[in-house]
């Protein structure tokens, strides 16, 4: 069990860079700053770029330049590009800012480590994704409180760097967020049914829906506009996270399609929907009812560290300081 007491009596907070200023980045960039972190950001679209400025904002299109600043202010940067670019982009950190602490906020996680380790930056790599979006892109869709009270799963694979896993959960916790520590596979098992999955459903929902012609859609009220409201997220963004996240996705849409088959066998059988109902409403007060608690006592560096936030994270345990 762990024991009461602080996480740490002190963490690093080094400014903060941030490559990507779409609704995460943006909102991130926003967040830091609001919290008192010195931040700036990188973005390749100058109109992003120039709306950020608008706003009173450090951003630029220069990749290298920005890159050569975090170098020099040591600062931590944050990936918060598009799954297609995060390769490259790392090719461009391994270059420019080796030394630096890198997080991100892609939503699948193995994928991500299995390229930071290609490119040799594997000691100053934590993993990270806040549970936060909209289905809205882009700079001016960004909110300083996007993150708040929102989970933030900060990465505990093997061999972490316990300062720059301090530095990448004090940022989270900069912005509002409770941190959440997991390891990338479980992670990317657990989005699958939580996040990616859904994409699927609701796409298929609304191409339902659609289907019915004009007096369907005329009809649709609430349970069909929630149902498909990530239907509404860009394409591009929902096809890197599922692809991105196979296998994972995979056993998550199988297990469905079984539930609804067997649904579709007992309605035609037995003219009863029961079992399906009966277990989906069960299963969603075990998510509204679910027990969560507070990490305390464990010091990351410490003996054991690395498996012990991985079992609090597993049983519900949230981190809410350092």
């Amino acid at each position: 069990m762990c024991q009461p007491g602080r996480v740490s009596d002190t963490t690093s907070t080094p400014p903060v860079c941030v490559l990507g200023l779409g609704l995460i980045g943006g909102s991130l960039l926003r967040a830091a700053i609001h919290a008192g972190r010195r931040a700036w950001g990188h973005n390749r679209s100058a109109p992003s770029v120039d709306a950020a400025r608008a706003d009173g904002f450090d951003a630029d299109t220069d990749l290298v330049a920005v890159l050569q600043r975090a170098s020099s202010e040591s600062a931590l940067i944050v990936i918060a590009v598009p799954a297609p670019a995060v390769a490259p982009t790392l090719t461009a950190i391994a270059r420019y800012a080796p030394n630096c602490s890198i997080t991100d906020v892609v939503s699948v996680k193995t994928e991500v480590a299995s390229e930071v380790a290609r490119q040799g930056l594997s000691e100053h790599y934590v993993g990270g994704h806040p549970m936060a979006g909209t289905s809205a892109s882009g700079w001016k869709v960004g909110s300083t409180d996007l993150f708040r009270e929102a989970v933030w799963v900060v990465g505990t694979d093997d061999a972490v760097d316990p300062d720059v896993w301090m530095q990448v959960a004090q940022l989270a916790l900069d912005c509002g967020s409770v941190v959440v520590p997991a390891e990338s596979t479980e992670h990317d098992r657990a989005v699958a049914r939580i996040s990616h999955l859904p994409h699927l459903l609701a796409e298929s929902l609304a191409i339902t829906g659609a289907s019915g012609g004009p007096l369907a859609l005329g009809l649709a009220a609430g349970s069909f506009r929630d149902g498909t409201r990530v239907a509404a997220s860009a394409p591009s963004l929902v096809l890197a996270m599922c692809e991105g996240n196979r296998d994972a996705l995979l056993t998550a849409l199988d297990e469905a399609l079984v539930l609804l088959q067997d649904a579709r066998t007992e309605l035609s059988e037995q003219s009863s929907a029961a079992t399906l109902v009966n277990a989906g409403h069960a299963a969603r007060a075990t998510y509204d009812n679910q027990e969560t608690w507070e990490i305390t006592g464990i010091v990351p560096g410490q003996d054991g560290w690395i498996d012990d936030m991985r079992d609090a994270g597993r049983r519900g345990g949230r981190l809410h300081r350092l």
